[in-house]
């Protein structure tokens, strides 16, 4: 429990910047129809399953031009 309180001030930040990426993404996805890769379904699946890398993978090679 101890090496766990050592490591909260690390996680915790972590953890924020995880949930709002995915939330961003999650909104974009829903909100656009336009992608490079892949479509809305697999996105949304991508980005829930995939915690970190999933929102940024949708960021960097999914999202389309608006």
């Amino acid at each position: 429990m101890n090496h766990l309180m050592s490591y909260l001030p690390f996680l915790i930040p972590v953890a924020v910047i995880e949930l709002a990426l995915a939330v961003m993404a999650l909104v974009h996805v829903l909100r656009h129809n336009t992608y490079r890769f892949g479509n809305r379904i697999f996105w949304v699946i991508v980005v829930l399953v995939l915690e970190i890398i999933g929102p940024i993978l949708y960021f960097t090679i999914g999202r389309g031009d608006e």
